[in-house]
């Protein structure tokens, strides 16, 4: 899947990156890359937020999935040959109950359920004990789960080649004692100290695991978070957005068109008013090729998961020259309009860089405060506090 891409070390400052192999054009898929292990954000679950346990696919049809976040169980959707959801499919793993839409290559690195060997009668309950203890201290928006962190453990514990898989794991980027510290601040907040350690407690009396006993002392146990934290790649899916976008392919004679158009303009406004911006089925996953992309504020390529489940799209949006580096974004569309200071705030607060793409290089003599739009819509800004106190210093 990797042939037109391939990861490179770059330099210590920047670590690895990833290259073209050859010439790339504008629309065309660089790669689609299936995740080591991934996993559905626990408030996101908790929430009725019904997606496969191992691929992420939602489970709800688009006319169930709209009916929950509109809180309207009457409504019809038109068109419903075109949700392709195939509920007939689906099964329940039979030993820890969650749903499937598909069969695990393996039968519970997907899942968390033990083979009989690894369980212990309280096994359920300490991952439910670490599940909440993780939801209480990681509020929505969420960003990382402690559940993925798991996912690496069974996945290890049940794996026949047990160092390929740690191997695996360990070309994830690693961060320094001080910027592991960081990122789990970012995550937990104040607290972050005794919550880490609470979280690490419960970790290992769930999954205890010799092999892995590194990853369970406090110094391996924060690194495995940060790793976590640090290259966890945001999925969505939805049946509903796959049934616009199928309704969106539909020839239909005009008129029919401007009422369809119509009525999902609608549903959207109304799904917003009752539940917000939360539509998707929300997890993370960490993809080897795709954590070695580098970001830049005008990227060559883009992220994408048109299949409704956990398989990346990397797809170029400019014309890519063999042995060009290839970059994605980690701003949005948004973020990336805002100025090279509010652009790097925000890089550096979540990333713990500076950018130096050439955008920001052209940039570089602007002065170091934001856009008057900026200020504008947000009053008594984070950046005018940050500004403040570089001036202090």
């Amino acid at each position: 899947a990797g042939a037109a891409a391939e990861a490179r070390f770059i330099s210590s400052a920047k670590g690895k990156g990833l290259f073209a192999t050859k010439n790339i054009r504008k629309g065309e898929t660089v790669f689609v890359e299936r995740p080591v292990v991934s996993s559905q954000f626990l408030w996101n679950a908790l929430y009725n937020y019904r997606a496969c346990d191992h691929c992420l696919r939602a489970l709800e049809t688009a006319e169930e999935n709209a009916q929950r976040l509109l809180g309207k169980s009457s409504l019809v959707l038109p068109h419903p040959e075109q949700c392709s959801i195939r509920k007939d499919l689906h099964q329940q793993c039979p030993r820890c109950q969650v749903q499937l839409c598909c069969r695990p290559d393996h039968s519970y690195g997907s899942c968390l359920c033990l083979p009989p060997a690894f369980h212990s009668p309280a096994s359920p309950d300490l991952l439910s004990s670490l599940s909440e203890s993780h939801r209480n201290m990681h509020y929505p928006p969420e960003t990382s789960s402690i559940m993925l962190m798991a996912r690496m453990v069974a996945t290890i514990k049940q794996a026949k080649d047990k160092e390929w898989w740690v191997k695996a794991f360990s070309q994830f980027c690693s961060k320094t004692a001080n910027e592991e510290e960081e990122i789990v601040h970012k995550l937990l907040g104040d607290k972050f100290k005794g919550q880490l350690e609470l979280l690490r407690l419960l970790f290992t009396e769930a999954l205890y695991d010799e092999y892995l006993s590194r990853w369970f002392t406090p110094e391996g146990f924060r690194s495995l978070f940060a790793l976590v934290g640090t290259n966890g790649q945001g999925i969505g899916t939805s049946s509903l957005s796959q049934w616009v976008h199928a309704c969106d392919a539909l020839d239909l004679p005009m008129l029919q068109r401007e009422e369809l158009d119509a009525f999902i303009d609608q549903l959207y406004k109304d799904i917003e008013k009752e539940s917000g911006e939360f539509l998707n089925c929300e997890g993370s996953g960490l993809y080897v090729l795709q954590s070695c992309c580098n970001h830049s504020c005008i990227p060559n390529a883009e992220t994408s998961f048109p299949e409704n489940n956990f398989l990346l799209h990397l797809t170029a949006l400019e014309d890519i020259e063999a042995g060009e580096e290839i970059c994605i974004s980690y701003l949005d569309c948004c973020q990336r309009e805002r100025s090279r200071h509010s652009r790097n705030k925000i890089l550096r607060e979540n990333y713990l860089f500076t950018c130096s793409c050439p955008k920001c290089l052209a940039q570089a003599d602007d002065a170091d405060v934001t856009s008057d739009e900026e200020e504008e819509g947000e009053g008594e800004t984070d950046d005018a506090e940050l500004e403040d106190e570089m001036t202090d210093v």
